[in-house]
C-alpha cells in the first residue's frame, strides 16, 4: 500500500507528528490539517487522498461534521480518533460513515495496522474476467456463464476451457492438452481429452461450436463470426 496518500487531522501537533512519522515509515505519503475547516479545504484541494485519519474533538468544525461533509462527496475510508470511548460514540461514528474507530491513547503501530487493513478492504478487486460472444469466464469467482446464466463445470472441464481460451484461435494438439491440463505425470490416453471435450461442449450448449475440432490434430477455441 506504499505511496498511498493519507490526510491526518488532529489539533495536537505532537499527535499529528507521531501519526505521520509512523505512516511515512510504512511508505505512505501524508498531508496534515489542524482543524475541521482546514481538513475540508485540504480534502477538496488534494484530489488523490486515499484515507483520512480524523480526530473527533477539533476546532472550527468537529470530526463528526468533517466526516459528514466528506461523505457527501466521497467514499474515501475514514478512521476516527477520539479521547472518548463510549459505545454510543462508536456507533454514531459508524452511522455517519466512519470505517474504523480508535480511542485515545492508542499505539501508533496499532493505528498503522488498522490503516493497512482498511486500505486492503477498500481497494477494488481488479476485474479478471473474459468474454467471448456471450460466454463469460470469471477467474476471480472461478465461474463460467452463458448469456448471464452460470453453468456447472467440473474442475477439469473448467481447466480445459481456460487452456483453450488462453490459446484463442490457435490449434492445440491432444498431446498438448493432456500435458497442460492433466499434467506430465498423467498416464491416460488421448481419448480422455476427447471425452472431456464432448462433455464440455454439451455444457456449453449454444456456444458449443466455439470449441472446434481440428481434424487429425486436436482442438481450437474461436468464436465464429
Amino acid at each position: 500500500m506504499s505511496g498511498k496518500k493519507i490526510l491526518v487531522v488532529d489539533d495536537e501537533p505532537l499527535i499529528r507528528k507521531l501519526v505521520t512519522d509512523f505512516l511515512k515509515r510504512e511508505g505512505y505519503n501524508t498531508v496534515e490539517a489542524e482543524d475541521g475547516r482546514k481538513a475540508l479545504e485540504v480534502f477538496s484541494s488534494e484530489k488523490d487522498i486515499d484515507l483520512v485519519v480524523l480526530d473527533v474533538m477539533l476546532p472550527e468544525y468537529d470530526g463528526w461534521t468533517v466526516c459528514r461533509e466528506i461523505r457527501k462527496k466521497s467514499s474515501v475510508p475514514i478512521i476516527m480518533l477520539t479521547a472518548r470511548g463510549e459505545e454510543f460514540d462508536e456507533l454514531f461514528g459508524f452511522d455517519i460513515g466512519a470505517d474504523e474507530y480508535i480511542a485515545k491513547p492508542f499505539s501508533p503501530n496499532i493505528l498503522v495496522a488498522r490503516v493497512n487493513a482498511v486500505l486492503r478492504r477498500t481497494v477494488p478487486v481488479e476485474s479478471n474476467s473474459k468474454e467471448f460472444g456471450g460466454l463469460t469466464i470469471d477467474n476471480n469467482a472461478h465461474e463460467v456463464n452463458i448469456d448471464g446464466c452460470v453453468i456447472d463445470l467440473s474442475p477439469k472441464e473448467y481447466d480445459l476451457l481456460i487452456y483453450l481460451t488462453e490459446n484463442y484461435g490457435k490449434a492445440v494438439s491432444r498431446e498438448q492438452i493432456l500435458d497442460k491440463v492433466w499434467g506430465y505425470d498423467y498416464y491416460g490416453d488421448l481419448r480422455t481429452v476427447d471425452t472431456h471435450i464432448n462433455r464440455l461442449r454439451i455444457k456449453l450448449d449454444s456456444k458449443s461450436n466455439y470449441v472446434q475440432t481440428v481434424r487429425g490434430y486436436g482442438y481450437r477455441f474461436e468464436v465464429e463470426r
